[in-house]
C-alpha cells in the first residue's frame, strides 16, 4: 500500500518525501526527526512506495514538488532510475536524508551527505544543488557511484523488504533473459572495451572489472576510471564508455547486485542530475 499525507506548514519549496520502509524498521526515530524538521519547514506529502509501480506513479504525479528521500542509497538509485526512466531526473534537485545501517550509506557519505538526520534535514530545506555525474547502462539503470564485477558473478539477491523487495522485482526482470546455468558458470570469461579500446579478452580469466566515478561531482570530462584485472595483470583507463560482453555475468551497481546478463554498456552523463548539499 501507498500513501500520502500532508502535515507541516506551507513553505517556499513544496516537497514530496519518498520513505524507505526499510529506513523506518532499521532507525524509526531518525526517519521521526528528520520528518518532523522538513515538515516544520515546507509544505510536505509523505509517500510510502511498495512497488516500482507505486513509485513511478508518486513520482509522476509529484506536480512542483521536490523528492527528498529517506533512506539507504539503494533508496535514493531507485528514485534516481525511475525519473531517469521519466526523462525527468535532470528538473530539479533531489534531497536525501540518509537513514540505515553504514554499509548501506556508503554512497551518500562520498557524496557529501550529512549523516546526521537534523542536519541532513536542513541541507534540504537550505543547502545548495550540486551537479553530479551518472552511469547510466543500457539495459535502463544507473548508478551513483560505481559498477563491480568479479570472477564468478554477483547473483545474489538481497532479503526482500520495503525497496529491497522493490530492487528484488527489477532485478528479477532483469534475470528472465532465460540465461542458463551453464552460461553464469562461464562469468569470468568476459571482453571489457573502453572506448572502444580492448582491455580484456575471453581468452584470460578476468578476476575484476570496476568502473568509478572519480568524484560523482561533473567536471566537464564526461569520464570513468575503469580498472581490469585478468590472469595477474592490472589494466586501468579512463574512458566516457565501457562495454562488457560474455556468456553470462552479474554484477554489482553501488555495491547491489544485478544480472546475470549477456551484455552491458556503461555511459558518463555528465551533471546529469543535482543533490541538495549544505551550503559552503
Amino acid at each position: 500500500m501507498s500513501s500520502l499525507s500532508t502535515p507541516g506548514t506551507g513553505g517556499p519549496e513544496p516537497l514530496l518525501l519518498l520513505l524507505d520502509p526499510v529506513a523506518r524498521q532499521t532507525d524509526g526515530e531518525s526517519v521521526r526527526i528528520a520528518k518532523d524538521v522538513l515538515c516544520g519547514g515546507a509544505d510536505v506529502k509523505v509517500a510510502y512506495p511498495e512497488s516500482p509501480s507505486e513509485l513511478d506513479r508518486v513520482l509522476s504525479h509529484r506536480g512542483r514538488r521536490r523528492p527528498v528521500v529517506i533512506g539507504s542509497d539503494l533508496a535514493l538509485q531507485r528514485v534516481l532510475q525511475a525519473l531517469h526512466r521519466q526523462r525527468e531526473l535532470g528538473t530539479e534537485p533531489v534531497g536525501m536524508v540518509p537513514v540505515g545501517r553504514a554499509a548501506e550509506l556508503a554512497t551518500a557519505r562520498a557524496l557529501g551527505v550529512p549523516g546526521e538526520p537534523v542536519r541532513a534535514a536542513r541541507a534540504v530545506l537550505s543547502g545548495a544543488p550540486r551537479r553530479l555525474d551518472l552511469l547510466v547502462d543500457d539495459g535502463g539503470g544507473v548508478a551513483l557511484g560505481g559498477v563491480r564485477i568479479t570472477g564468478g558473478g554477483s547473483h545474489r539477491l538481497g532479503r526482500s523488504s520495503g525497496w529491497r523487495s522493490l530492487w528484488a522485482k527489477l532485478a528479477a526482470a532483469e534475470q528472465a533473459n532465460a540465461l542458463t546455468p551453464e552460461a553464469v558458470d562461464h562469468s569470468s570469461r568476459v571482453r571489457v572495451e573502453a572506448d572502444g579500446r580492448l582491455l580484456a579478452d575471453v581468452h584470460r580469466p578476468v578476476r575484476l572489472v570496476q568502473v568509478t566515478l572519480p568524484s560523482g561531482v561533473s567536471d566537464g570530462t564526461g569520464e570513468m576510471d575503469v580498472v581490469v584485472r585478468a590472469s595477474g595483470a592490472l589494466v586501468r583507463a579512463r574512458a566516457a564508455s565501457v562495454s562488457v560482453v560474455g556468456r553470462g555475468f552479474g554484477y554489482e551497481a553501488d555495491g547491489h547486485p544485478v544480472g546475470p546478463v549477456r551484455a552491458r554498456t556503461w555511459t558518463v552523463h555528465p551533471g546529469a542530475w543535482g543533490l541538495l548539499l549544505p551550503a559552503a
